[in-house]
């Protein structure tokens, strides 16, 4: 990454970071993967039990791999054997001490845009476990909460269809077609705009492009 784009995300990064704080998150600017790595594990306590649900983000700063073999329980449902045990990981997640996911979007006034399909991840931000830490690199960041969205539709969204490859319009043609196809991944659009309890979602924005 250019010295200039470096530049640009600093500057954006301390923007955000200052209007998350204003809307009760806790909020850190890394510039490398290697300093989100390092303050990820000490904002989660050794013991915790950790799950997740949609954070690229975290596993490519090489979070999960550090749980995974440190001093944590982990409800990672990629380790589960089938569809029934991978569903009580899901569930399992809404009890967590820490639920780690990633952002859609980002509005640069501190607003975060998620869409799901099955629900999971964004009912464990809005509530139940203890925490939520989220990975998100800024790449993520617009200017506005309508760009936001936008970006979370037209850009997130039909690129994890490519991971998924589900039979749905967007897996053809990368475009979003605001379909109702059985096999839909934007079922649920969540809006987090505040958070309460206070400091409960933390942010650690990465200087770095992460994710989808």
């Amino acid at each position: 990454m250019s010295e200039m784009h470096q530049k640009y995300y600093e500057k954006r990064g301390a923007i955000l970071v200052k209007n998350l704080k204003s809307r009760h998150f806790d909020a850190y600017y890394c510039a490398t993967k290697v300093e989100a790595l390092s303050k990820a594990l000490e904002l989660i306590p050794e013991g915790a039990t950790v799950g997740w649900g949609g954070a690229m983000s975290a596993k490519e700063i090489g979070l999960m791999d550090a749980l995974n073999t440190g001093n944590y329980r982990t409800l990672d449902r990629e380790n589960a054997k089938t569809p029934e045990q991978q569903e009580e990981n899901r569930k399992a997640c809404m009890f967590a001490d820490v639920f780690l996911t990633g952002a859609n979007a980002l509005s640069l006034d501190g607003e975060m845009v998620n869409i799901d399909g099955t629900g999971n991840r964004v009912a464990a931000v809005v509530y139940g476990p203890k925490q939520v830490l989220v990975i998100a690199g800024m790449n993520k960041v617009t200017d506005t909460l309508e760009d936001a969205i936008t970006r979370a539709r037209t850009v997130a969204a039909p690129l994890n269809q490519q991971r998924f490859l589900l039979n749905n319009p967007c897996t053809a043609t990368g475009s979003c077609a605001d379909c109702k196809s059985e096999t839909c991944i934007c079922n649920q659009i969540l809006i987090t705009r505040h958070c309460r309890p206070v400091g409960r979602i933390k942010f650690i924005l990465v200087g770095e492009d992460l994710g989808l």
